[in-house]
């Protein structure tokens, strides 16, 4: 019986031992030495005595990374993962909540830690590495943990921009992989090319499928995503058929034009996640892989990455929307209205989750967690939450969910309820325009919308007159060299809105 996340390496080190489970620019990680490596950190956390405790990962993100994790793991304790390119900032905010009882990491940042571990204790990864595994105390620790333990807290920024710490189990992330392996075409003989920092909940798509299934997953440099050719090439070169990815990194590469310079004759599935995917660039993609399954998959780390998904089965139009589809098989979806009822077909309402791959709530925030993770209010018989997305949906004529717009993107302007949303996916339509995102300037009562294009913003706003109301129409359009990008590769919208003016 699976019951903890740890169970998917022993299974896959024993059938796989000697198959490249983890690549880096450095290293081909084995199974065997996946699974070695996690009991030899494992080993030094049991001797601290350490159990169900919060422990901080501080490394860059290469295979030794993914061994770090599932150490913690084995030792039944819980983990935290610190991109070393985080704003020193943003992890001092991470550690003030997680308050952790050790921090792993890399002879490279052994003397960065140390400056901000303050009492914590801090293990050197390669010191790690010189003592044996304890196997007799790491099966002890393992045999404790229960599926409804605690796997990972991962923090993310809030609409506040304050790190807010989610905490999924075992059970949570056991449930994912379970769905995702019987939906998707994901076995042994999948190749992922990973773009996804490990501290971002898509990443765990790759990781824990490539441990589920004895697939491998290499960890694309991420200075390839700024040179579409070389990120291409690297595809090809590694036979990576399996993308999962934001759209941001998607759409670079069709703006830049290398989807039909270089082919990737291994690809057979990509799915794109994080942030709404402009139907242009997707088509693009689409029009140069006929034949590769494409999907759209929707959900916050509050739900452990995906609550529904769409398979393109049809063909969208430009200026369509990409449904978020319906929803996963092991998780159930609500539409409410302003009254917390079940919205009306065709009616916009926020999308709350609910189901087994649910988060605990907030680490060390016991306010968020009631606001966000409530009683269903649809259930007055027995304990039951769900969880608040703040997205507005509705379902389209085919029964399909379709992703409006945020809660916090849906303005009043000038006596009329807009759904910037809307804005963003008739500018994305537009010839010449690589991405867009609009915003709601409240202090000046102004619509602004940043793009990148070779267009200018004049024949734009001539050009949205003839598809959207007046009052829709922005108020200030800037255009820009690049748009600037969050530590998760989605569309900082935060650095926009800090250029008002």
């Amino acid at each position: 019986m699976i019951q903890r996340i740890t169970d998917y390496l022993d299974i896959t080190a024993e059938c796989f031992a000697e198959k490249t489970a983890f690549a880096d620019d450095n290293r081909k990680m084995t199974f065997a030495e996946l699974k070695t490596e996690a009991c030899q950190v494992a080993t030094a956390l049991i001797k601290s005595e350490l159990f169900k405790k919060p422990v901080a990962i501080y490394m860059d993100k290469q295979t030794e990374c993914v061994s770090a994790m599932m150490g913690a793991a084995y030792s039944g304790n819980f983990y935290t993962v610190l991109d070393a390119h985080m704003p020193v900032a943003r992890i001092e905010k991470i550690l003030d909540t997680l308050l952790p009882e050790a921090v792993l990491t890399t002879e490279k940042y052994a003397e960065t830690v140390g400056s901000f571990a303050g009492g914590t204790q801090v293990y050197v990864y390669e010191e790690l590495m010189t003592s044996p595994a304890d196997l007799k105390a790491v099966d002890a620790a393992k045999g404790k943990v229960i599926s409804s333990d605690v796997l990972y807290v991962l923090f993310t920024s809030g609409s506040t921009g304050m790190p807010k710490g989610v905490i999924i189990s075992h059970r949570a992330v056991l449930e994912y992989c379970e769905w995702l392996a019987a939906c998707f075409p994901l076995d042994k003989n999948t190749v992922f090319g990973n773009q996804t920092p490990f501290y971002f909940v898509m990443s765990g798509l790759d990781i824990f499928q490539t441990i589920r299934n004895g697939s491998t997953t290499y960890i694309i440099p991420r200075m390839a995503f700024s040179f579409p050719g070389m990120l291409m090439n690297y595809l090809k070169e590694n036979k990576i058929n399996t993308l999962y990815w934001v759209p941001s990194a998607l759409c670079m590469i069709a703006n830049m034009g290398a989807l039909p310079e270089i082919r990737l004759p291994h690809l057979r599935f990509v799915m794109f996640s994080g942030e709404v995917m402009p139907t242009k660039q997707l088509n693009m993609w689409r029009r140069e892989y006929p034949d590769v399954l494409f999907a759209n998959a929707y959900g916050p780390t509050e739900l452990t990455d995906i609550c529904a998904y769409y398979i393109l089965d049809r063909e969208i139009k430009d200026n369509e929307s990409i449904p978020i589809g319906k929803a996963c098989e092991h998780m159930d979806i609500l539409i409410l209205d302003s009254n917390d009822q079940p919205a009306g077909q065709g009616e916009v309402g926020e999308l709350c989750g609910r189901g087994p791959s649910l988060a605990y709530g907030y680490y060390n925030e016991p306010e968020k967690t009631a606001a966000a993770f409530v009683q269903n209010p649809l259930n007055h018989e027995y304990p039951e939450k769900i969880y608040r997305t703040g997205d507005l949906v509705r379902y389209n004529e085919y029964g399909e969910l379709i992703f409006v717009s945020r809660k916090d993107f849906q303005i009043k302007h000038m006596g009329h309820r807009i759904e910037l949303g809307e804005i963003e996916t008739a500018v994305s339509a537009l010839d010449k325009i690589d991405r867009a995102c609009c915003l709601y300037d409240s202090k000046r009562s102004q619509i602004v919308l940043y793009y990148i294009g070779k267009i200018e913003t004049g024949e734009i706003r001539e050009r949205l007159k003839l598809v959207l109301p007046e009052y829709m129409i922005p108020n200030k359009i800037h255009q820009l060299d690049s748009m600037p990008m969050n530590l998760n590769g989605k569309i900082d919208r935060a650095a926009l809105k800090a250029q008002f003016h």
